[in-house]
């Protein structure tokens, strides 16, 4: 498949056309530019492959699936707010299906392992099984998910590309480059943008491409909650910021009436926080994130645990890996592929029985 040429943007701004070229291990840069720059010009875009049509097993295949997380997100935002400082996710959570009360990833409650939980369907630590990433930084040793883990770990990038479906990453933090680099070849287009305005713009430009999955990342809460401290003021007013953000996307969506009729759209976060931080992976505040879904054939206002009543809805405890599972953030992976109606993720975990249900039964 030819080649194609892709804008990257840096946190400077300036823009650089590239081809996409071997992957090579990186090295060791003097600058943060030149990391996000090394990340863009290893992961061009690909010519876009053609969602499948065939009928899933929940119900119609969506032409798309666009799955965002929002970095840092305590669901008790959504409460302080109201309807007037956050109008787009409440009007997610009365279209679709949704929880307040979903979990993280047991062992830690951090960024890059969480989100590589939900890409992978993998709890986290590799002697038992996950995917390893134990770290939160750029970091190039391990340089991969696989040398993480100590062998070969699939993704729903993967499971797509395998399948003939194009996926695409629009990420603003310059670490997930980590995942461009585990996945070289599934993932059609990475787009590491660190301002979150101007990348949800470069996602709603991407919206014309007949792509069948979108991976977005939003990193404005945990910005301001490490910054000022997470449910301070200045993080309230970054949540409310990036809703008008999500506002101005769900609005690109609907106004295609084709696309938004088969988009499923998909919101959750990869922690939550109070206070300083948000790494002690026992309090209630870190471990408890949103889940919601909305599509065509989800039910409007739906409470996901009352539509999976197979799930344990948690309350306040913090379940392990055993027993009767909670929704969690890591769910993302093989919900997806079930939506398409495609097999799970190879050696997932979460949902790896695909029976996590977003339509009524």
């Amino acid at each position: 498949m030819r080649d194609q040429p892709r804008v990257c943007v840096y946190p400077s701004g300036v823009t650089s056309a590239r081809r996409r070229r071997p992957l090579v291990l990186a090295t060791v840069v003097a600058t943060f530019a030149l990391v996000a720059g090394a990340a863009c010009a290893n992961g061009a875009d690909r010519e876009p492959k053609v969602a499948l049509t065939s009928a899933s097993s929940q119900a119609s295949a969506p032409a798309s699936v666009l799955t965002i997380s929002l970095d840092g997100f305590n669901p008790k935002a959504l409460k302080v707010l109201g309807r007037e400082g956050t109008p787009t996710l409440h009007r997610l959570i009365d279209e679709g299906a949704s929880t307040l009360n979903a979990r993280t990833e047991y062992e830690m409650t951090v960024t890059l392992p969480n989100h590589t939980g939900m890409v992978t369907g993998r709890r986290i630590a590799a002697s038992s099984g996950g995917h390893g990433v134990t770290w939160n930084d750029d970091r190039l040793k391990p340089n991969t998910v696989d040398e993480a883990a100590g062998h070969p770990v699939s993704s729903v990038f993967s499971v797509l590309e395998d399948n003939g479906l194009g996926s695409a990453l629009f990420a603003s933090k310059t670490k997930f480059s980590l995942w461009q680099r585990s996945w070289p070849t599934d993932i059609d287009k990475v787009d590491i943008t660190l301002g979150n305005g101007l990348l949800v713009r470069h996602l709603i430009a991407d919206l014309a491409t007949p792509r069948s999955y979108r991976f977005l990342h939003l990193s404005a809460p945990d910005s301001a909650g490490h910054a000022h401290g997470f449910m301070s003021a200045p993080y309230l007013k970054a949540v409310k910021q990036t809703d008008r953000r999500l506002g101005k996307l769900v609005a690109a969506i609907d106004a295609d009436p084709a696309l938004s009729k088969r988009l499923v759209l998909m919101v959750t976060a990869d922690h939550g926080g109070k206070g300083a931080n948000h790494d002690i992976a026992t309090k209630y505040a870190n471990y408890r994130v949103p889940f919601i879904v909305r599509g065509a054939d989800v039910p409007a206002g739906a409470d996901l645990y009352d539509l999976n009543p197979t799930y344990l809805n948690p309350r306040r405890s913090r379940p392990t890996y055993s027993g009767t599972q909670p929704i969690r953030n890591g769910d993302v992976a093989n919900l997806v592929t079930s939506l398409f109606d495609l097999p799970a993720v190879e050696g997932s975990e979460h949902d790896a029985a695909q029976d996590l249900s977003v339509y009524a039964r």
